[in-house]
């Protein structure tokens, strides 16, 4: 998401490498409020982690008593220290700066804290002059991940052109494919497992002789929101941000077979 104004990363680890997707064990923070009784005024919750990054976070209530869950297992053993050990929030379909480690304190209030972390590095200036604050939802994304950068053409033959995509608004409904940047798609095949808020592995064959591809693919979820176009993004909120940007992505496959990151608008 760090590309607003130019393609800067040559590898797929660095334009999406932050991503994960995993199975969490933890306890409903809905259980927890229902315990300690939530008072009416009671609007937001603060989590607080114990490191020394401040990186504490404003979620809003109605999250906290839908899906948020305080987290003990990853995976099927305990939180790993790098991974916020003892407990840890997770918030379902939210991007990871909210899900905090090492939460030591939760608290209720009428108002957001407004910390740190959470305006000076998760704002985004718009177009218009007017700041957006408290973006939380991951929005639905999707990227080819072969080929790639780290996985070229080797041959010139039949492929199988493979990637994920995922939406913080809940399940994939369906992926496309375009091999001219963005002029024509072609329907991909999604796995049969589809989970809400999860990754989606997608996959489509073709034959590749040597011709250059501008390769793309654009997500659709359950809630009918199209993966956007990179001048769709920028038209609604500038190119001032390095968060946030879950526009569609460009591989440059080359007649070498070489894959290159490439912008086009």
């Amino acid at each position: 998401g760090m590309e607003w104004r130019g393609a800067q990363m040559e590898a797929l680890q660095f334009t999406h490498g932050m991503l994960s997707c995993c199975e969490w064990t933890g306890v409903r923070l809905s259980t927890l409020l229902e315990e300690v009784g939530v008072k009416p005024e009671g609007k937001w919750i603060l989590a607080e982690g114990a490191d020394a990054a401040g990186m504490s976070r404003s979620i809003p209530l109605e999250k906290a008593l839908d899906d948020t869950i305080i987290a003990w297992g990853q995976n099927g053993e305990a939180l790993r220290p790098e991974q916020g050990y003892p407990l840890r929030m997770l918030n379902p379909g939210w991007e990871g700066n909210t899900s905090v480690k090492w939460l030591r304190r939760l608290e209720i209030g009428d108002q957001p804290w407004h910390h740190r972390e959470e305006t000076s590095k998760y704002t985004d200036l718009m177009p218009d002059g007017r700041a957006r604050r408290f973006t939380y939802e991951q929005e639905c994304n999707s990227v080819v991940t072969s080929p790639c950068p780290e996985n070229p053409l080797q041959n010139r033959d039949f492929v199988e052109v493979r990637g994920y995509a995922w939406s913080g608004r809940g399940k994939i409904k369906a992926v496309d494919l375009s091999f001219d940047g963005g002029v024509n798609w072609q329907r991909a095949e999604l796995d049969d497992l589809v989970l809400s808020k999860a990754l989606t592995q997608f996959r489509f064959k073709t034959q590749w002789n040597g011709e250059p591809w501008l390769l793309q693919s654009r997500a659709i979820d359950e809630t009918g929101y199209v993966q956007p176009t990179l001048k769709q993004l920028r038209d609604e909120r500038g190119g001032w941000s390095i968060y946030h940007k879950n526009s569609i992505h460009t591989w440059n496959v080359t007649e070498s077979g070489d894959v290159f990151n490439v912008q086009i608008s």
